[in-house]
């Protein structure tokens, strides 16, 4: 990939300058006095706790947020940064932790938007394939964005950016979805388009990578800097330290005590129920009372449809091959599942596990309603208030009260409070999908120990992510999917993440794996 030739500017200015930088909502503070530069060929981080002002930061650089003062340099200029088309055009891409993607699209139709004629003219589609292959985020560039999942759209994010050559590329927790060995790709990627005098602003809460790929680093706590680092010469302790004003809590030892089955999947096959999806073959997994097991995998590879055919929101022909505390679910709809026990986390935070137009109060009733927030079939508005402060409180939520809107929360903000909602109901069985995904250091630690107490107190719990670190972390079991198949969920302290990335690249398939046998639910946990 060859970087467009940047206009003539002081060689010896930084890429981007920000002076003063200040935002203002009417409920918060978002950016207060910000002071920021990154130098050309620079990997510079932004590091943060959720809420803490990184994104509207980046918006603002992106032309999507107008700040209410400070001054934006752009190679010793002064710029005034309307749109994203000035950002473009002045050489500057991002990719959004909340994708601005349009769903009835197909992917090379989304990417055409944001290129100008040139760039959107001759043989896109093949383009597409081309640097999509090259920097293994494969795309099928006729693909319908709605269809996808949400790490395959991450990956049409990234690639979008890519084809616009640009001198500043702002990346906003871009390894989400992505196995170790292809982390380990895309960071050559990152470090030849630095070689080549590309600035990357990087966006992480994974702590390790912002060590091993940063030049720099800028803490934000509640809208300020509060310092900068050479993240090189830091530990992650002290970078979390530095983030939350204090030690990262680490997860208590796990009470290794299981009990009888909860959750069985007994042979679930389904086919997509689109083209362009993953048809599930024969899975096979069994989870305890009082056990966490995990289920790794790169996006897209059974996950969406694996979770659909659990919760309910898609049923299967055969009632066995799903079933909840020893009866038959497999035909139930997720109403009729939760009420035999079931807590459901989704991968989609906006859309699936809140609505965004609704406030919290009102979103904690969609799912909660049977905690006593119904009554003879009237809304006990009280109580749901009363629910969703709650949860607001246990789980340190930062929102505007019960009655912000969803959409008007951090992304990280707003999963802790689906994850809180979802354990406050005393579940027997809570599946979780990316129960972390784009949750700082501090939050992560708190949902992940939310999680432990939950199987500590009998709970069987289901955790599907693309987190590693996290599945090694509170799982007891860990099992891979690839191209719709489950290997073998094997005790977690039995093997590493190198074996486990290699599992998520579909050896297991070729070498028989997958057999009943190892799946068979009768058959003991870590027998």
């Amino acid at each position: 990939m060859t970087l467009a030739h940047a206009p003539a500017s002081d060689a010896r200015a930084p890429r981007l300058a920000l002076a003063g930088i200040t935002k203002i909502y009417p409920s918060v503070v978002a950016n207060e006095d910000v002071d920021l530069d990154v130098a050309p060929g620079e990997i510079h981080a932004v590091l943060g706790e959720n809420g803490a002002g990184k994104s509207t930061l980046m918006k603002i650089i992106y032309g999507v947020t107008k700040p209410n003062a400070g001054t934006i340099r752009w190679e010793g200029r002064e710029v005034t940064i309307a749109n994203p088309a000035r950002a473009r055009k002045l050489g500057i891409g991002m990719v959004f932790q909340h994708f601005s993607l349009f769903e009835t699209l197909t992917v090379a139709e989304n990417i055409a938007l944001a290129l100008d004629r040139e760039r959107a003219g001759g043989d896109l589609a093949t383009r597409i394939a081309d640097v999509s292959t090259h920097y293994g985020l494969p795309l099928d560039p006729g693909r319908h964005v709605h269809s996808m999942s949400v790490g395959e759209r991450q990956r049409v994010e990234i690639v979008r950016c890519l084809l616009q050559d640009p001198r500043l590329l702002i990346m906003d927790e871009p390894t989400s979805v992505l196995t170790p060995q292809a982390v380990a790709r895309l960071f050559e990627t990152l470090r030849r388009l630095c070689d080549e005098g590309c600035s990357i602003l990087y966006i992480s809460h994974k702590l390790d990578e912002i060590r091993a790929l940063c030049h720099r680093a800028t803490v934000l706590r509640a809208g300020r800097v509060t310092g900068t680092c050479d993240p090189r010469l830091e530990s992650s302790a002290s970078l979390a330290r530095m983030m939350i004003g204090g030690d990262l809590p680490h997860p208590q030892q796990r009470e290794a005590k299981t009990g009888e089955p909860r959750l069985v999947i007994d042979g679930l096959s389904l086919d997509a129920d689109d083209p362009f999806g993953t048809t599930l073959h024969d899975i096979r997994l069994t989870v305890r009372a009082g056990e966490i097991v995990g289920i790794a995998g790169v996006s897209g590879n059974g996950q969406k449809e694996l979770m659909a055919a659990l919760s309910g929101e898609r049923t299967v022909e055969r009632a066995g091959a799903v079933r909840l505390m020893d009866a038959d679910a497999g035909r139930l709809d997720a109403e009729e599942r939760r009420a035999l026990g079931l807590a459901f986390v989704p991968e989609e935070r906006l859309g699936r596990g809140a609505v965004p137009e609704m406030t919290l109060a009102e979103n904690a009733l969609l799912t909660a309603h049977r905690q006593g927030l119904v009554r003879h079939g009237f809304v006990a508005q009280a109580r749901v208030r009363e629910y969703a402060a709650d949860t607001i409180r246990d789980y340190r939520v930062k929102a505007g009260g019960v009655d912000a809107a969803a959409r008007s929360l951090s992304g990280g903000n707003l999963q802790k409070f689906i994850v809180g909602r979802e354990i406050r109901q005393h579940p027997k069985v809570l599946i979780a999908a990316q129960p972390t995904w784009g949750v700082d250091v501090g939050a992560a630690a708190q949902i992940r120990q939310a999680l432990i107490d939950l199987s500590n107190a009998g709970v069987a719990v289901l955790v599907v992510s693309e987190e590693l670190d996290e599945l090694f972390e509170i799982c007891d079991r860990l099992a891979v999917i690839a191209q719709g198949r489950l290997s073998e969920a094997n005790d977690t302290a039995a093997t590493d993440a190198e074996e486990v990335g290699l599992l998520m690249s579909g050896s297991f398939i070729a070498a028989g794996a997958h057999s009943e046998r190892e799946f068979s639910p009768a058959g003991a946990i870590g027998s």
